[in-house]
């Protein structure tokens, strides 16, 4: 019994097996870029989806504004006394912490839908131009050459002044300017999965192209779209932030974050800072948030990057 005791104590114990997902937590948990990255977006993502419940004010019941209360320095408070506006107000007399949390879920919300959409366009296109080949993969990527020759911003102004303001227009602007990112993408990595031999296997068994496309060559495209489109979705909200702050984007109406900082940039030089500098500042730090994620991913998706 007591060389069974000491034989069961010397045994090595046995470790939990490592799966992905637990991989990846470690690695993001080894690095505190990532953990700040992390931490800052899942705060940014909370108070936007919860904004109506954290903002002292709907910004777009016009019952609750009032001009009189118009560009209140911060921590001001209004004029019955009813309630502190801790960052200011703007010049329709918003409380620009409840603005800021409304144009967060604006931002976010269009930054994510144009990502996904450009993804499903991109790899529908890309794994098209992959394995048929032929004229389909050349028509696809001259156009996606042809684009890619342009800066993204000029795009975008084109489509924009032809379709109109909306957050319908800006969504279909902002997907046809990034999807072909992801086209050459997957096309890369595809033709990479097309030349090996279980590929040509299922294709001696004519199996057909469905089937081919999406069990075989879709799953080893993914990882490199994942970092993609994490970092695209930064992009997106970068670049509707600069076309609302030109006044092409979204209307005025609707509080995005660009929009937020092109109304207070009129009242910069007469020292009314906070209209614009708030909005800037949540901006900032949601894309950070984002590309400190996305940096993080390239690294735990890529073996080669791992430090």
């Amino acid at each position: 019994m007591g060389e069974q005791r000491v034989a069961a104590a010397a045994a090595p114990a046995i470790e939990p097996e490592e799966t992905p997902l637990r991989r990846v937590a470690a690695d993001f948990a080894g690095s505190r870029l990532a953990v700040v990255g992390l931490t800052m977006l899942a705060a940014i993502l909370l108070a936007a989806l919860f904004a109506p419940v954290l903002s002292p004010q709907n910004p777009y019941d016009l019952a609750q504004l009032d001009v009189i209360d118009s560009r209140l320095p911060p921590g001001s408070r209004s004029g019955d006394g009813s309630m502190t506006y801790w960052l200011g107000t703007d010049d329709q007399g918003r409380d620009m912490l409840s603005a800021i949390l409304y144009g967060l879920r604006i931002s976010l919300g269009v930054g994510v839908t144009a990502t996904l959409g450009a993804l499903a366009l991109g790899l529908a296109l890309g794994l098209g131009a992959a394995f048929f080949g032929g004229r389909i993969d050349t028509l696809v990527m001259r156009i996606a050459d042809i684009q890619l020759s342009f800066p993204a911003i000029l795009i975008a102004l084109i489509l924009l002044a032809v379709l109109g303001q909306g957050i319908d227009k800006i969504i279909v602007a902002l997907v046809a300017v990034q999807w072909a990112y992801y086209a050459r993408t997957v096309r890369g990595s595809a033709m990479v999965e097309r030349s090996k031999e279980y590929v040509e296997a299922a294709t001696g068994l004519a199996l057909p192209p469905a089937r081919i496309v999406l069990r075989h060559l879709l799953p080893n495209c993914l990882p490199p779209l994942i970092v993609i489109a994490t970092v695209q979705v930064a992009a997106a909200i970068a670049l509707e932030a600069t076309l609302s702050f030109l006044g092409l984007g979204l209307p005025i109406t609707e509080p995005s974050l660009g929009l937020l900082i092109s109304n207070g940039f009129t009242y910069l030089l007469s020292g009314r800072y906070w209209i614009s500098f708030f909005p800037g500042l949540a901006l900032l730090a949601t894309i950070v948030s984002i590309n400190l994620v996305g940096d993080q991913l390239r690294d735990v998706l890529n073996p080669r990057l791992q430090r």
